[in-house]
């Protein structure tokens, strides 16, 4: 038995993204003569209701070149203190971009506009850095796949308006927040300049983000992703089963997120398990162990042993993620072996 749910990145793609890349009709994407890219990006930016879009090999290089398109030398950057952008990204915004993170604290990932206000510095002194872009993370990898909230997303725009300052989206998972919110993608989007979309995790592609934005933005983008060795020749290849993502993925996200409650709940009732199934938006399960004596360690080197497989993001919380690749069986087996191990050590002890 393996269930693996370490993260939604471990998915494979689909018979018809294997198809839909062999079948890919392919053409030089660097002079623009790759049609399926093109038919990608212009439906990733209809979808998300920006004037274009570009196609990057990955989430980080997504944001980065957003970052690195929006920004100068010398500027600071607001980000949630836990987003990916600074934790999971290599400090690439300080190695490329040459821009320093202004950490602001939010509540389940989501940052307070005052606490934002607040932090934007005030470019008259020669001590400060200029602010340049607020970033924000829909969904939430650190705070458990949470959805940051319209009001909240409303009144950041209003802010980075007012102060004349960019604001970008890392939003790998933004689809998941769209189904599970019951709102639209591109209206979660109108609030940034810039939105990043991993396809490669709950959609289920193998390989491949998107970039979208205003034409003039992400016209830049491109010189960007040249540089940084993004530009590909034959990309049709992996548009394609974007493509395919697109069209058949995002709906059955829903599936995830059924999943992932079901998960929380089992969790919920197992002695030992600290876990409030009621704050579980999309499709990650965080959760403590509480039994004396065994810490989130023990227990994820024990499931690992049985075949379950979880994650370790946050120091002290397990990390569960469902995607396409598990079923509501396999997510019944894993209780059951988490269940028993857990028994066992009550007994031991």
């Amino acid at each position: 038995m393996r269930i693996d749910m370490r993260s939604d990145t471990v998915t494979k793609p689909t018979e018809a993204m294997r198809k839909a890349m062999y079948e890919a009709e392919v053409g030089d994407d660097n002079p623009r003569e790759d049609p399926t890219v093109l038919k990608l990006e212009e439906m990733a930016a209809e979808r998300l209701g920006k004037e274009a879009a570009i196609l990057v090999t990955s989430g980080t290089q997504g944001n980065q070149v957003a970052i690195l398109s929006q920004t100068g030398r010398g500027d600071e950057i607001i980000v949630e203190a836990e987003s990916h952008i600074v934790m999971l990204e290599g400090a690439a915004h300080a190695v490329l971009a040459g821009v320093q993170p202004r950490q602001v604290p939010g509540k389940r990932g989501v940052m307070n506009p005052d606490d934002v206000r607040a932090a934007i510095r005030p470019f008259i002194d020669p001590h400060y850095p200029k602010t340049a872009m607020i970033c924000v993370e829909n969904t939430h990898n650190f705070h458990g796949g949470c959805i940051v909230p319209q009001d909240n997303l409303k009144a950041l725009r209003e802010i980075a308006q007012e102060k004349g300052i960019r604001m970008h989206m890392d939003g790998a998972r933004v689809f998941n927040a769209a189904i599970a919110s019951g709102i639209p993608a591109s209206e979660i989007t109108q609030y940034v300049d810039t939105v990043q979309v991993c396809f490669t995790k709950g959609l289920g592609a193998p390989v491949g983000s998107i970039l979208a934005g205003d034409a003039e933005t992400i016209n830049t983008a491109r010189h960007w992703r040249k540089r940084l060795g993004g530009t590909l020749r034959q990309a049709g290849i992996v548009a394609a089963p974007m493509v395919v993502a697109l069209n058949e993925m995002v709906d059955r996200l829903a599936e995830d997120h059924a999943n992932a409650k079901f998960l929380a709940e089992g969790l919920a009732n197992i002695e030992g398990i600290d876990i409030d199934a009621s704050q579980i938006d999309t499709n990650m399960v965080y959760f403590k162990v509480s039994k004396e004596g065994m810490t989130e360690m023990d227990l994820l080197v024990a499931c690992y042993h049985e075949g379950v497989l979880g994650g370790m993001l946050a120091p002290g919380s397990i990390r569960f993620v469902t995607h396409k690749d598990v079923n509501r069986e396999e997510i019944q087996q894993a209780l059951q072996v988490v269940s028993r191990l857990m028994k066992e050590k009550v007994t031991a002890s």
